[in-house]
């Protein structure tokens, strides 16, 4: 016998509006039912509802076991009508055939290649701070991770286009994030056709420009990503669905996890004592680069234990496609079933102390189960980028302690802003000093 999904009590409900009011976000309410009713619970709000699930058992459940008894494109969904028919909301075959087109361009082995590109533009941002400048490392890290990823994967300098189009990058961020659209279908969105049309019209003019370079010389020394999706047929504009969702919820999320280690690290000084100590030393003066950051292994603690406490991608959204049962609970067909990573990574049954800060928890000896900790996911869905978002994270916190001191006394206190991936606001202000 299977038992329906359990909603929480008003008494949660009545908890859990007091900690939205505390936070000054819905995230912390996912905790208070989390710790009521269990790893699986029904979330109802107006026209929204939902199935929310956490946990190393829901992962595996949902990520490997179970995965082609759900799917992820959702048309109603404004991902859906911004992405079009991107790797990210594609399923089935189609799904498997753009992933193996975009494959090539993130490969492991290919970091080595965009490791100087990713020091040069983290330089470029580095260079417009003046010293004792107090600046927003979210703004600032933004700006990095667009130049790098337009730089490493498109080979296009954006630095004309960073300040033109950064409020459309902003906007189209906010469009994908969760907001009323979620309970009133149809609401107006203010300057959505304006922004979309303007990262329509960039993007395609690079694609243009790109093909008639390929005509030129069909075959180049080495393809940019998407100089390789011509030349593998891809249609131009699933190549823009494809650069699209790159450009703005790939270096979203790198965003996301480089400005709260920015923030954790500004207030936890002998932290970030000891990442600058070891950046010294193991770097010995020398740029980093993808084999050397390897050795900086407390720096990769704290990047960790970042995705770990603020995981970017913080939640999987999912249909089931046939009736499904969880540990004695019933999941019916058609509906939407969400996978909250944030709720798994801060479980009290699994992690000491699970909302503090401890890097030392990622030491290399210490093994987890790997459905504990899904920063980029699990099986064949798993982040396409992660190993370019690894690497970056690694090559900009080092560029960044191996230049300046970072100090971040009598900066305002920050709360957890669910957007398109969770961030720090109001910012990440902090005065850096030249070293």
């Amino acid at each position: 016998m299977t038992l329906p999904v359990p909603n929480p009590t008003p008494q949660a409900g009545l908890r859990a509006l007091r900690a939205i009011v505390r936070g000054r976000s819905v995230v912390p309410a996912l905790s208070v039912f989390h710790a009521e009713t269990g790893d699986i619970f029904k979330l109802s709000a107006l026209n929204f509802s939902a199935i929310m699930m956490a946990g190393p058992q829901a992962g595996r459940f949902i990520l490997t076991d179970q995965r082609d008894s759900f799917i992820w494109r959702l048309e109603s969904d404004p991902i859906t009508e911004l992405l079009m028919h991107s790797v990210l909301v594609e399923d089935g075959e189609t799904h498997d055939t753009m992933r193996s087109q975009l494959n090539p361009s993130l490969h492991r082995g290919m970091m080595t290649r965009y490791a100087t590109g990713m020091v040069r533009r983290t330089d470029q941002i580095i260079d417009t701070w003046a010293d004792g400048q107090q600046i927003d490392m979210l703004v600032e890290t933004r700006k990095i991770t667009l130049l790098i990823l337009m730089d490493g994967l498109f080979d296009v300098d954006f630095t004309p286009e960073l300040k033109r189009l950064w409020d459309a990058v902003i906007y189209l961020i906010g469009f994908i994030s969760p907001g009323f659209w979620m309970f009133w279908r149809g609401v107006p969105r203010p300057g959505y056709k304006k922004y979309r049309a303007q990262m329509d019209d960039y993007l395609m003019q690079i694609i243009r420009i790109k093909r008639d370079l390929l005509a030129e010389n069909p075959s180049p020394a080495s393809m940019d990503m998407i100089t390789m999706l011509i030349h593998v047929g891809m249609h131009p504009d699933r190549i823009r669905d494809q650069l699209m969702t790159l450009l703005i919820a790939g270096h979203d999320t790198s965003t996301a996890q480089l400005s709260w280690v920015f923030q954790l690290l500004g207030q936890h000084p002998d932290a970030l004592s000891k990442a600058q100590a070891e950046v010294d030393n193991v770097l010995d003066g020398n740029a980093p680069d993808s084999e050397n950051v390897a050795d900086l292994v407390w720096g990769d603690q704290c990047l960790k234990e970042a995705l770990r406490l603020y995981p970017p991608i913080h939640i999987g959204s999912r249909t089931a496609l046939r009736d499904l049962e969880f540990q004695g609970t019933h999941i019916p067909s058609g509906a939407r079933v969400l996978y909250s990573i944030y709720l798994t990574h801060r479980d009290p049954k699994h992690w000491e102390a699970a909302d503090d800060f401890h890097p030392e928890r990622f030491d290399p000896s210490i093994k987890y189960d790997p459905y504990l900790y899904l920063p980029f996911g699990m099986g064949k869905r798993n982040c396409i980028g992660a190993s370019f978002a690894q690497t970056e994270g690694r090559i900009v916190l080092a560029r960044v302690l191996q230049r300046v001191r970072l100090d971040a006394t009598g900066a305002p206190k920050v709360h957890v802003h669910m957007g398109a991936t969770l961030e720090p606001r109001p910012g990440v202000l902090m005065t850096v000093k030249k070293r």
